[in-house]
């Protein structure tokens, strides 16, 4: 009887740490026991300084960015090493820089993947990349450019990207091509146009997507978690 008390005892034990345990997993995604958490810090450590990493954001202008590109990707930024600590150079509002973990939670399901230069050991050296990173310093704090100009007054996360690797590394990741050559005739697409531009939509403007720089054969994959 005494053996059944405790065999009852323990079960009871068992099942109802299981249960905290998956309520804490559900409520505190990023608890020690975190699958998500656990995976971050795995696959953080086969990224480099250079790296350029894309994720899905979510937001009416993000969906349209998707759908006109026919892309998944609608935010990109690069990956830099600062003092031993991961961070992401992005254009948002404003230009900044993220720590690495914070920005993979801005995008859909914390997916993200990771590219690389095929030939980063030999292109990307110390002082390249120490020329990238100071090159980078005149777009901190600017204002996103919500209309895609190809300026430098205002900047946009593709072109953020862009515009570093061929001004401070000299490396022409994709072509550039124009705002007509995307599929601009999606409804959701129209309306964004709209609030932007009304009825003077600048069809020729030199731009660069997200997925310009996804396909750029340069790249490799080295992160895919979707």
């Amino acid at each position: 009887m005494k053996k059944q008390k405790y065999i009852f005892l323990i079960i009871t034990f068992a099942l109802s740490f299981g249960l905290a345990l998956f309520v804490a997993m559900k409520v505190f995604p990023n608890n020690p026991f975190s699958k998500t958490k656990t995976e971050t810090k795995t696959e953080s450590s086969k990224i480099q300084d250079g790296d350029i990493i894309f994720q899905t954001s979510q937001s009416p202008q993000c969906e349209a960015v998707r759908i006109a590109t026919n892309s998944k990707f609608s935010h990109c930024g690069i990956i830099y090493d600062i003092n031993g600590n991961w961070f992401v150079f992005e254009a948002v509002q404003p230009v900044k820089l993220t720590p690495f973990d914070e920005w993979i939670q801005h995008g859909k399901d914390n997916k993200y993947v990771v590219k690389r230069l095929k030939n980063a050991d030999k292109v990307l050296t110390p002082a390249v990349l120490q020329k990238m990173k100071e090159y980078s310093q005149q777009f901190d704090g600017k204002e996103y450019d919500a209309y895609f100009e190809w300026t430098d007054t205002r900047i946009y996360c593709s072109e953020l990207v862009w515009k570093i690797y061929k001004n401070a590394a000299g490396i022409e990741l994709s072509k550039l091509r124009e705002l007509k050559s995307f599929n601009l005739e999606d409804p959701r697409v129209q309306k964004i146009l709209k609030e932007r531009y009304g009825n003077e939509i600048p069809l020729e403007e030199k731009v660069v997507a997200p997925s310009d720089l996804d396909d750029s054969n340069l790249l490799k994959t080295i992160i895919d978690n979707y």
